[in-house]
């Protein structure tokens, strides 16, 4: 299984995979990238089996990486991880087709339950 994590946060990338790892997800292929931008531009050229997501960075924010890949059509498991989790972000997400919002600050179990139940 391929992931991809996009958060401009490079710590913040590092604690996910870290986390993934750590909840049983290690033997998969993670890769990486700092904006929704740089995230689209990847998932055109090979279509992982997940996204994990930031809602918040610069160039392209994470629903916008959601639209723009509902827009071109490109079907995958994709969900949030990210500081604010308000009812209203929880609903356009998914609106927009995204399986879970995780909120920050995350602990491996959230990762081996909301991962464990989608993947």
């Amino acid at each position: 299984m391929n992931i991809l994590v996009v958060d401009d946060s490079a710590a913040m990338r590092n604690m996910i995979v870290r986390t993934l790892r750590q909840a049983g997800f290690g033997g998969n292929d993670i890769e990486q990238a700092e904006d929704g931008a740089v995230a689209l531009e990847a998932i055109k050229k090979a279509v992982p089996d997940l996204v994990l997501a930031d809602w918040n960075m610069p160039n392209m924010t994470g629903i916008e990486l959601l639209e723009a890949l509902n827009e071109e059509g490109i079907k995958t498991k994709f969900g949030f991880i990210t500081t604010e989790a308000t009812a209203d972000m929880r609903a356009k997400a998914t609106e927009g087709g995204a399986k879970f919002l995780i909120s920050k600050p995350f602990s491996v179990e959230s990762f081996e339950k909301v991962l464990g139940a989608i993947m």
